[in-house]
């Protein structure tokens, strides 16, 4: 997929500050032509998830082909579709999709996202409807009745939690601690919630995510070992040894890794569609390819850690020598974007740090791989 521009972005940030799932497509020249598309890893994994189709389960040829029900939403009206799922009995079968009549919703290179709701795909043209305007109509419009529908879901505990955080939000609070985890350790303490090492959700199912509010901070989002078993080197200590560097008195690896740019170290994230996997690659010819992570994986530590999160930006105060906290800011997201944590990954706009330190005495500490997510790519839901 080619990179978003700015405008389609801010229609994706808009789907999902009304957390609306879904997953992106881009119909090619060829493809409309010939009437085909890919199935692409975010979008078998997005109907996997939403129980409408599993193209894993498929067999080859054209009386396996799967059909559903698809809306192809305009600014003031919608028109009828149908979605073809296959796999064509030809080489290995590669899953597609297509849909009747795209080439007259779509020209080649727009991107269009496909939302499921009630057994049928809604696709919409992120690229030449204004996703913004239509959702801030006074009056009902296709968009808005889709949006309005799917955001009728329970929210009694994130409601729950907004009150006690424009509590806390009330006054500049002092740190408890004098640690980069000081922020976060603060909040959860004024919550009542333990301190403990557990990686389930901190507040009855929902993640909080505290962070000093700088401009260009990245947002954490999880961290992840590569999956050993299916990577050239088998260990954090390997990958030390083969790229860090000294500073003073520690050997180290602090680095952040994307799949835009090949950093100092000469890594790069690479992704692998056909196996879905993320890989990463040195410029060593000796080395290349080195880490790998399954999507399955990938997907699930984001479930696991993001199903529903609070986002908490704060300000820092020091008086006295002392830090300070004045929360200000809440993000809250619900599952944004588990079927497009590849498009992500690829634009960029998902990163990985290593954060590997041998001590002085020998001992190897290793607080990564760390995924983080660049700021305003997370949806904007309340305020404290």
């Amino acid at each position: 997929m080619r990179i978003l521009s700015d405008v389609e972005i801010n229609r994706i940030k808009s789907l999902t500050e009304n957390s609306i799932e879904f997953t992106l497509i881009e119909p090619t020249k060829n493809g409309l032509e010939k009437y085909i598309m890919d199935a692409t890893s975010p979008i078998r994994s997005y109907f996997k998830k939403k129980g409408i189709h599993d193209y894993e389960l498929q067999l080859q040829g054209e009386e396996n082909k799967i059909q559903v029900p698809s809306i192809f939403i305009e600014e003031n009206k919608t028109f009828s579709s149908i979605a073809s799922l296959y796999r064509p009995p030809t080489k290995k079968g590669d899953p597609r999709i297509w849909f009747k009549a795209l080439g007259e919703y779509s020209a080649p290179g727009d991107i269009l996202a496909i939302i499921e709701f009630d057994r049928k795909l809604f696709v919409l043209n992120l690229t030449r409807i204004d996703i913004q305007g239509l959702l801030s109509q006074k009056i009902n419009n296709p968009l808005k009745d889709l949006v309005n529908t799917l955001r009728k879901i329970s929210n009694e505990v994130s409601d729950e939690l907004l009150v006690l955080l424009r509590k806390i939000a009330s006054r500049p609070v002092q740190a408890l601690l004098n640690a980069d985890t000081a922020i976060g350790r603060t909040l959860e303490t004024l919550l009542g919630i333990a301190i403990n090492s557990s990686k389930k959700p901190d507040y009855k199912g929902i993640e909080l995510k505290s962070y000093r509010d700088r401009p260009g901070n990245r947002k954490n989002l999880f961290a992840q070992v590569s999956d050993w078993p299916l990577s050239k080197f088998k260990s954090s200590a390997e990958i030390l040894n083969n790229f860090g560097y000294w500073r003073g008195v520690d050997f180290k690896l602090y680095c952040t890794v994307s799949t835009i740019v090949r950093n100092s170290q000469g890594l790069m994230l690479k992704m692998d569609k056909a196996l879905s996997h993320l890989t990463e690659n040195s410029d060593k010819s000796n080395i290349g390819d080195f880490a790998v992570w399954t999507l399955e994986t990938l997907h699930s530590r984001l479930l696991e850690k993001h199903n529903e999160t609070f986002w908490i930006a704060a300000d820092t105060l020091f008086e006295d020598g002392k830090e300070y906290f004045q929360y200000k800011k809440v993000e809250h997201t619900k599952k944004p974007i588990v079927s497009q944590f590849a498009i992500l990954l690829e634009q960029g706009i998902i990163t990985m740090d290593h954060l590997i330190k041998r001590k002085p005495n020998g001992s190897l500490s290793e607080k990564g791989p760390l995924f983080k997510i660049k700021p305003n790519a997370t949806n904007c839901k309340s305020s404290a």
